[in-house]
């Protein structure tokens, strides 16, 4: 079973090298590394450069910052594996622990697999209140108009079989992508599970980029997703 790892780059060029190490050092068998840098100007499309060749890494170039979620479109629609998994390019999430986030589909009882920050037993990064505070309110709007009982809507550990996320039309270029893929899993009635992660989370100061705008787009994202989309 091959696996594919898909990942959007930003301005990441402090943290670029250790994580692609980090994922091509993962456990979880054959695996390949789409990374879409999407409009770096700070050295990381360069670093990207010196991967290619180098194991199966496969880097796709945005001319312009578009958004994350744009550039995850562009990855799906390159990935070949048979599950898809969702990296950041930072060190918050740990590819370490990519086996427990693949055993539900490999057991044939997921389509969809979430990594939740707020579930389980796993070490976390003590951060911002605020933010903890957001994080469960959208999900619980998330849930409400999904009815589904995720702990953790926002999480980047989005696990899918390739046909399963090929299927979706996604249109979010931004962080808008989390409300809206879970609002149309949840509409196809795919099997979602969720395993606890851990989580490392990063302060502004070493380069975390959500914002409070953000925040707010979400919450339009979850009405507009659940309701009109």
């Amino acid at each position: 079973m091959k696996i594919s790892v898909v990942m959007a780059a930003y301005n990441e060029a402090d943290y670029i090298d250790e994580i692609i190490a980090r994922i091509l050092a993962a456990p979880g068998g054959d695996k390949e590394l789409v990374v879409v840098d999407d409009g770096s100007t700070d050295g990381t499309q360069d670093k990207l450069r010196a991967w290619l060749g180098k194991g199966l890494v496969r880097a796709l170039f945005h001319e312009k910052n578009q958004g994350k979620g744009a550039a995850l479109r562009t990855a799906f629609a390159a990935a070949t594996g048979d599950i898809v998994i969702v990296q950041d390019a930072d060190l918050e999430y740990d590819p370490a622990e990519y086996p427990k986030l693949l055993q539900p589909i490999i057991d044939g009882k997921a389509d969809v697999v979430y990594g939740s920050r707020f579930s389980g037993g796993e070490s976390h990064r003590v951060l911002y209140f605020w933010h903890y505070v957001g994080n469960r309110f959208i999900t619980l709007l998330s849930n409400a108009l999904t009815n589904l009982n995720l702990t953790d809507m926002e999480t980047c550990y989005k696990v899918f079989r390739r046909e399963a996320i090929q299927s979706i039309r996604l249109t979010e270029d931004r962080f808008g992508f989390e409300p809206e893929v879970t609002a149309k899993v949840a509409a196809r009635g795919f099997r979602i599970y969720e395993v606890g992660i851990s989580y490392h989370g990063r302060t502004y100061a070493e380069g975390k980029k959500i914002g409070w705008k953000d925040g707010i787009r979400t919450l339009w994202c979850i009405v507009k997703h659940n309701l009109w989309s």
